[in-house]
């Protein structure tokens, strides 16, 4: 899924010629994914790519983690090493060389979904019985996979929420045992997403930018 509208990057695309490096790279790719290390997982936008590199930014300070992937929406891995940031902007070396077109086309061995973040949160769920507690399994902008006890019918409307997340409108999408597939009423944008995923996961990242 691609983010160029609605996402400011505050500066415009390089001509031809100001970027001479030794692999062709694409310019203002614009595109949501995370960054996987020992810290947790972040959201982050791939700005420009090439077969032996990639540049992003974040919403909040860098992980400090040595070891860190690229994670795509379809789930494919890079392993990455720093060469240089910037604020909340880096540049990555791929560890190997990357197919670009594959990675840019993100081919697809299921259907296309939302990033998602394998993030554990503790809910309070509401709905019209009552409250029950359960946890997230993972979160994305626009639902979330829940663990929970009590049974909740298809379609029914929830109301999920806790210390690190505000009370959020939701369906019952899908239901597997005790697990529960929701759709949100009301979504997160791409920053609210990524504000959230840090505060949860590791808040001294975010320090900076409060």
């Amino acid at each position: 899924m691609d983010y160029t509208n609605g996402l400011d990057t505050g500066e415009q695309a390089p001509s031809d010629t100001a970027d001479q490096r030794g692999a062709p790279r694409f310019v203002s790719l614009i595109r949501a994914a995370k960054l996987v290390c020992g810290q947790g997982e972040f959201v982050c936008v791939i700005r420009d790519v090439s077969s032996t590199g990639v540049s992003i930014r974040t919403f909040h300070a860098l992980p400090t983690d040595k070891a860190v992937a690229l994670e795509l929406q379809n789930g494919e891995t890079y392993e990455l090493e720093l060469v240089r940031s910037d604020g909340f902007d880096a540049s990555y070396r791929f560890a190997a060389p990357v197919a670009v077109d594959r990675l840019i086309r993100e081919n697809w061995s299921y259907p296309k979904r939302a990033l998602r973040l394998n993030i554990m949160l503790p809910l309070t769920v509401t709905s019209l019985a009552g409250r029950t507690e359960a946890f997230t399994v993972n979160l994305s902008q626009q639902g979330s996979r829940i663990e929970c006890d009590h049974v909740f019918a298809i379609d029914q409307r929830l109301t999920i929420g806790c210390e690190h997340m505000p009370d959020v409108r939701c369906k019952v999408r899908w239901r597997r045992d005790a697990n529960y597939g929701l759709v949100f009423e009301d979504t997160f944008s791409l920053r609210e997403f990524a504000m959230l995923a840090v505060r949860v996961q590791c808040p001294i990242l975010v320090q900076d930018t409060m």
